[in-house]
């Protein structure tokens, strides 16, 4: 076995700029290759065939899937992100927030600090936590 890498699959065009956005947000982040539908190939022209990407490290896969499904992202699979300050925590819990849905409030569930749990504006799920 080479790797184990999480997938993501775009429904809506939406791979590349999911990982702009995370790249974005997140300190020591990047796109790692994007390789996209040319013309008459089986996705629309230009959006992502395959990619990768890192977030602090952490490889990641993402394509934007030129079928469509009956199922999308779930909330039980989810990106779980440890935070140092309550600030950086505040930060990035509001920015992913933005246009998603809240699943657990930024809150004391007793066994952290300050935790939160999100689905973001492309229906990806993070955990934000803040530990003791």
């Amino acid at each position: 076995m080479k790797n184990v890498m999480p997938f993501l699959m775009f429904q809506d065009g939406k791979a590349e700029e999911a990982m702009n956005y995370y790249t974005s947000l997140i300190e020591e982040s990047e796109i790692t290759s994007i390789v996209r539908y040319g013309a008459n190939e089986p996705g629309d022209e230009g959006t992502v065939m395959q990619a990768t990407f890192s977030l602090k490290g952490q490889a990641f896969m993402c394509i934007d899937s030129n079928i469509k499904h009956e199922f999308d992202f779930t909330p039980s699979f989810s990106i779980y992100i440890t935070c140092e300050t309550e600030e950086e925590i505040d930060e990035l819990y509001n920015k992913l927030a933005d246009g998603g849905q809240a699943l657990m409030p930024l809150g004391d569930y007793g066994f952290s600090k300050k935790f939160g749990w999100i689905n973001d504006k492309f229906g990806v799920s993070w955990q934000l936590n803040l530990p003791l």
